[in-house]
């Protein structure tokens, strides 16, 4: 290492020293991959090159009820004949994509808020700081449902109004978006606020206003670049959890709707067929599998992350 080496790059040798890390981000980046490209797999042109359980659509309907996996369904098929595979990596699509765009909501929030907080400080900080007091202090999951509950029909009527017919069956997923993102942004805006309050006073912020410079410019331009490692690290952390969240309310009914599928949705379907005359392990416990090797994943990569750029590290 050299005097001269940048925090960036210094960060990105240590992250790579840290094999869990580096192996998670490999297993994330393989399964995010897989799940893009899985409808390319039954369309003619690649079907006949690949093994037959890789074909399936995820709404194709067969008299294979509760088939156990096997060679032409490797992760056997559901209670209405279909292949559980396909379903699987639907609904992972589904989940990573809920738990993505929540945590970009949350990013955005979170960051804004925090930043105008620190910078400002003073009444500012202790009005807004104050509002995200009391909403710690309200259960997030419940705001959520309720949320869903109350605003979901009327939502998914002003955009049929608005939009067109097909716009209604997107009225669920949205409303997941915002409502997960906007209880998720309140850790992201006190940290972001902390560091804020630690950078306003440092030298360079000071010569930057003396040389004319305004608040916007201060803020996007000196103080947040110093903030991206802890902002970038908390972020690979906000997504696990969102995804938990989205996986509550799919497995209580009040996530992702069918015929749309999520890895809560299929974890609760398969525990509707539990039955005292025969359990159908498969259902339950290999989406549950893949739910859990992603949070894993995800927040062994946060930990790579936040050990990485944390400048107090010894990971040499």
């Amino acid at each position: 290492m050299t005097d001269a080496e940048s925090p960036n790059r210094r960060a990105w040798r240590r992250f790579r020293r840290n094999r869990l890390a580096v192996g998670s981000g490999a297993f994330l980046f393989s399964a995010i991959l897989l799940v893009v490209i899985w409808p390319l797999f039954a369309t003619p042109r690649f079907a006949s090159l690949l093994p037959r359980a890789l074909t399936w659509k995820p709404t194709t309907l067969s008299d294979d009820q509760f088939r156990p996996p096997d060679l032409a369904h490797w992760f056997g098929t559901d209670v209405h004949g279909r292949d559980l595979l396909s379903r699987v990596c639907y609904g992972a699509r589904i989940s990573l994509l809920v738990g993505a765009l929540g945590a970009c909501v949350s990013l955005f929030i979170g960051v804004l808020w925090g930043a105008i907080a620190g910078y400002f400080g003073g009444c500012w900080d202790a009005l807004m700081m104050r509002f995200v007091d009391v909403l710690y202090s309200l259960p997030s999951i419940l705001f959520v449902i309720v949320l869903i509950a109350v605003v979901e029909e009327s939502f998914k009527a002003w955009l049929v109004r608005v939009l067109s017919s097909d716009a209604g069956a997107a009225a669920n997923l949205l409303l997941l978006f915002a409502g997960l993102g906007a209880v998720s942004w309140l850790t992201m805006a006190r940290i972001v606020r902390g560091e804020v309050l630690t950078l306003r006073t440092r030298g360079f912020v000071d010569a930057s206003r003396a040389l004319g410079a305004g608040h916007p410019r201060i803020l996007l331009r000196h103080i947040l670049p110093n903030v991206y490692g802890i902002i970038i690290t908390y972020l690979t952390l906000t997504v696990p959890s969102i995804m938990l969240y989205e996986s509550f309310l799919s497995y209580l009914g009040l996530g992702v709707q069918p015929p749309q599928a999520s890895l809560g949705s299929l974890i609760a379907e398969g525990a509707s067929q539990i039955n005292p005359i025969r359990i159908y392990w498969w259902m339950i416990v290999l989406p549950g599998l893949t739910l859990a090797s992603a949070l894993l994943a995800l927040n062994f990569v946060g930990d790579g992350l936040r050990d990485a750029w944390d400048p107090r590290s010894t990971r040499e």
